[in-house]
């Protein structure tokens, strides 16, 4: 029983409910951040273990929301222990197709939400883990930030730019207590990728894999749990992957 206090943004389905309920089972009081989907918010909230979880609402394009949407979950919680950056969009826009208006506000909406919108989220909470004198923050990434993503550029992009922004960060509030991490996963077992794992194309995406499977959201949650525990502090600055050897980099 840990009762820190944690937000976790995208939280209201797929891997980011995965999280919030693997903080919750050990006793930890989650924030669970959401866009619109509050019907889903609702659900997550009452999937957790535990009393003291609460519901925030923010367009992390908005940096004013951030702002807002931080405040709230600390005040909510009593400050702030873990920030886990989980929520992104994924949208496909191959260059070949796409017309530029398309490219241009693909590529804008992607980053705003990916990157610019963690980035803000994290300047925001690392503000709370200050007045705590040190915390955790563990990004969600992408197996695509590595090998690409040719039908989704922003997306991959987005990812590579969190990745580095995170070792950025682990360099620069380990003098203040905070570890940074990060978290790569492959393809992921959720709501939002049924679609595309249904066979035949499932079948392919499942080969990728020795292990002739993806993983499941809790596994990914399992992670991020690992990565924002005290043990784990000295693993500030690392990008885990969780990909199932479907992508292995030097």
């Amino acid at each position: 029983m840990t009762d820190r206090a944690v937000l976790v943004t995208g939280g209201s389905r797929g891997i980011g409910r995965a999280i919030a309920r693997a903080f919750a089972a050990l006793g930890d009081r989650v924030a669970v951040h959401y866009v619109q989907a509050a019907d889903a918010a609702a659900e997550a909230m009452d999937s957790l273990e535990g009393q003291g979880h609460v519901s925030v609402q923010a367009d992390l394009r908005d940096p004013g929301a951030v702002r807002r949407m931080v405040d709230e979950a600390a005040t909510s919680l009593g400050g702030l222990d873990v920030l886990v950056n989980n929520a992104g969009v994924f949208l496909e826009h191959r260059i070949i197709d796409v017309s530029y208006d398309e490219w241009r506000s693909t590529w804008e909406r992607t980053l705003a939400v990916n990157l610019t919108g963690a980035v803000n989220v994290t300047y925001c909470a690392v503000r709370h883990m200050l007045l705590r004198g040190g915390g955790r923050i563990v990004n969600v990434s992408s197996r695509g930030a590595f090998r690409g993503e040719p039908d989704a550029p922003g997306y991959g992009a987005s990812k590579a730019g969190l990745n580095a922004f995170g070792q950025s960060m682990a360099q620069a509030l380990a003098p203040h207590g905070i570890a940074v991490a990060t978290v790569a996963p492959g393809w992921v077992e959720t709501d939002m990728t049924n679609a595309h794992l249904k066979v035949p194309r499932g079948d392919a995406i499942r080969a990728q894999s020795p292990f002739g499977r993806v993983a499941t959201a809790e596994e990914v949650a399992a992670a991020v749990v690992f990565l924002a525990s005290p043990e784990a502090e000295f693993a500030s600055g690392a990008i885990l992957d969780v990909n199932g050897a479907s992508y292995l980099r030097p």
